[in-house]
Order: structure tokens, then sequence, then C-alpha cells
């Protein structure tokens, strides 16, 4: 079990840098010149040129996993956001600036009354949000169109139970749909 251990452990890692679905140029380093890129300028998102079938641009990761979560959500302060995603204050701050800037979310008062403002997707932060998603999925359909079906739905199954079991165990559960199951059907 060492021995698996040891292995799971590095595929994990190599699953967190993996940049099949969000990547990004390297600062002097540009695209790769087989691949086709939109003509674009890099925005504060983070947001880096991208092929043809996601043009223009794309979301840095952080971008998108702080507009899934407001949007799965809702409105959320700072504090809690950072919580959320188990992350310094002052990450979520800086972050939340870029996306602030490029109008993709937008601070509100708190519907409840509270003193601390929230923040919210805006229809622009939820349609480059929906135009990330799309091209991830693109780029991942891409990656496993090689793999037969099965073999797909049972990686989903168990990423599924692995991605519960540590929010089981973190105590801090990603909102998913209602009546999402761990083996339900695309």
């Amino acid at each position: 079990m060492d021995r698996r251990l040891e292995r799971l452990e590095r595929e994990l890692m190599l699953v967190a840098r993996c940049s099949v679905l969000t990547p990004r140029e390297r600062k002097g380093q540009g695209p790769d010149p087989e691949t086709p890129q939109a003509p674009t300028a890099k925005p504060d998102t983070g947001a880096t040129p991208r092929t043809e079938s996601c043009i223009p641009t794309r979301l840095d990761r952080s971008g998108y996993l702080l507009l899934s979560r407001l949007d799965a959500e809702g409105a959320m302060t700072i504090g809690r956001l950072a919580d959320a995603l188990q992350l310094d204050v002052s990450t979520v701050n800086r972050q939340t600036g870029a996306l602030l800037r490029a109008g993709l979310v937008e601070r509100i008062p708190d519907p409840e009354g509270g003193l601390a403002r929230k923040l919210r997707v805006t229809p622009q932060g939820a349609d480059r949000m929906a135009a990330e998603r799309t091209c991830r999925q693109t780029d991942l359909s891409r990656l496993l169109e090689s793999w037969a079906p099965e073999d797909v739905a049972r990686f989903e199954d168990v990423l599924t139970r692995f991605n519960r079991e540590v929010e089981r165990q973190e105590g801090r559960a990603w909102p998913r749909e209602p009546g999402e199951a761990a083996s339900a059907p695309e």
C-alpha cells in the first residue's frame, strides 16, 4: 500500500498542476506555434489567448474557482469565500479585485442587513464563466476522446467519491446540484 500511496500522491500532484483545462503562457514564452491562437490582449483576470474553439480569452484558475463558488452559492463576503476555499483573506481579496476590475463580480449590500458587503457574479461574469466551462468541457472531451465511455464514467465516479470524502473530512462541502449522486448520469 505504501508504494500505491506514493504513486497516488504523485498523480494527484500532477493533476493539480494540469494546464490542459486552463492553459496559460509563461512569461517570456510565446504560445505553441503549432496551436492556432486567437489574437487577444491579456486582461487583468489572468486570462490568456486560447485556441479557436475558446475565443477570445480564458479565465485563470483562481477566477474560475471564485466565480464558480459564487455562482453555486450566491453572494458571499470575502471572509466567507476565503473560508469556503481555505485561502487567506488577503489572497481572496487580491483575486476578487481582478474580477471586480474586469466587471465579472460586483459588491452589493448584504441582503440580510449585515454590515459586510457581499460579492456576486455579474451577468458579464456569468457569461464568461459559462464560456470558460464550455472551453474546459471541450478540452476535457478532447483529452478523453480515446477512452471507453465506461472508463470515463468510472473515472468520474471515483473522482467524485474522492472529492466528497475530502469535503466530508474537511467539513467544507462544495455546493452541488440537488439530488446529484456520485454516479449520476450526464
